[in-house]
């Protein structure tokens, strides 16, 4: 690798094994993720896809090797991953909800010293919903709504890298084109994005690179034109 191509490497996992007590999840999981990249992380349930995601934010038990920027973060504790700089959207979205709208978004905030590249004035305009309901308790908003939240609270910690876990599940079509919108916007601010999905369809159109899990480790990589022309993959180990 080039020195000038150093910098564009942003995660970099290699031989991760994960843990459940005596249960072994992930058996060898390898792969990266460069700068201003959305890697699609496709799978079943029970493949290894979230338990990945809580391998490298230090929630499971987990050895192998996940770096940050060419920094070793496996051992750190999970708020000592963030404040380094990745964000991460869990599938049970774990608002506030007796906090409003607009006090879940500033706790998402991680350095009050410091302007981020995301203020509460983007994270409106990107979801006018949100903007009505700002001054609106959080544990009365719909599923959606609450889904738009954790995707901004997560982006006022600035991150330069987003996991988000199963963004869609549940969500209606006209909310999950508004997700699609969102991560192409980050995109384009060159922010890095693992996505872990079971839908094809969101996957397939915004990403650069597809990963695709069976029994804890990575059988196909490749890019989502390589994905869709490869029936045997998609039949074995995505299709229900």
């Amino acid at each position: 690798m080039k020195q000038a191509d150093v910098p564009s490497l942003m995660l970099s996992i290699d031989k991760l094994h994960a843990f459940y007590g005596k249960s072994h999840v992930l058996h060898g999981v390898q792969f990266d993720v460069k700068a201003g990249e959305i890697v699609a992380l496709l799978g079943r349930n029970g493949s290894g896809r979230s338990t990945t995601a809580k391998a490298i934010m230090g929630l499971v038990d987990s050895q192998g090797s996940v770096l940050w920027k060419g920094q070793q973060t496996l051992g750190m504790k999970a708020y000592e991953v963030a404040h380094l700089g990745i964000g991460y959207v869990p599938e049970n979205r774990d608002i506030f909800p007796s906090l409003t709208v607009q006090q879940n978004l500033l706790l998402g905030v991680k350095n009050t010293r410091k302007q981020g590249r995301w203020s509460l004035d983007d994270m409106y305009r990107m979801f006018p919903r949100l903007k009505e309901r700002q001054h609106t308790d959080a544990g009365v908003l719909s599923g959606g709504e609450q889904q738009m939240l954790t995707l901004c609270r997560t982006l006022m910690g600035d991150p330069d890298l987003i996991i988000i876990d199963e963004p869609t599940e549940g969500l209606a079509p006209k909310i999950v084109n508004l997700v699609a919108d969102y991560l192409e916007e980050l995109k384009k601010r060159g922010i890095s994005v693992l996505l872990i999905e079971q839908k094809l369809t969101i996957a397939m159109k915004i990403s650069d690179r597809c990963l695709v899990m069976g029994h804890g480790r990575i059988v196909f990589e490749g890019t989502p034109e390589t994905l869709r022309n490869d029936s045997y993959i998609r039949k074995e180990w995505l299709e229900v």
